[in-house]
């Protein structure tokens, strides 16, 4: 199955783009940064999704939404528009079979920075919408809303200080 990936320089995205890769897929992915993915089924694109030029990819069956920035002053801007602007450009043909939201607990729970918080909850909103037009074409749209990853773009944290109330930091 052909997969299309944003995010797929790190963390989650590369994750699940070396997933799918093993299970033979190939797959596609968009990202700022290089890719350390190095796959013959592998084809990298370096663009932003939000203002970049998104490549033609034809034939998308699977498309994940994985890309997002936290604390950024421009959350809503990619989080959000950004995912809109790639879910509109891939998901609505035949071939798409499934389409794959990587919110955050935030989107329930506002528990992060509010325009973070905001632009997930959005995804997640978004992704509703979705489903309902894709059903047309017999694919599914769905959101994943883990609750944090341990990236270098992602320095905040849950801790619990010795009081044993939780709080925010921001590591020195």
């Amino acid at each position: 199955m052909k997969t299309l990936i944003t995010g797929t320089s790190g963390g989650i995205g590369r994750a699940i783009a070396e997933k799918f890769l093993s299970m033979g897929h190939e797959v596609a992915g968009l990202d700022l940064l290089p890719s350390p993915i190095a796959h013959a089924r592998y084809r990298h694109f370096q663009t932003d999704i939000l203002s970049g030029e998104l490549p033609d990819v034809g034939d998308v069956e699977i498309l994940i939404n994985n890309a997002g920035v936290q604390d950024s002053g421009r959350d809503i801007e990619v989080n959000l528009k950004g995912t809109i602007r790639v879910t509109e450009k891939y998901a609505f043909t035949g071939q798409i079979r499934s389409i794959l939201f990587i919110a955050s607990a935030s989107a329930q729970t506002g528990a992060e920075f509010p325009e973070y918080a905001a632009s997930k909850g959005g995804v997640v909103a978004y992704m509703k919408n979705v489903a309902l037009r894709a059903a047309r074409y017999g694919a599914t749209a769905n959101s994943l809303s883990p609750a944090g990853s341990a990236r270098r773009s992602t320095r905040t944290s849950w801790t619990i200080p010795r009081s044993g109330r939780r709080s925010w930091t921001r590591p020195r």
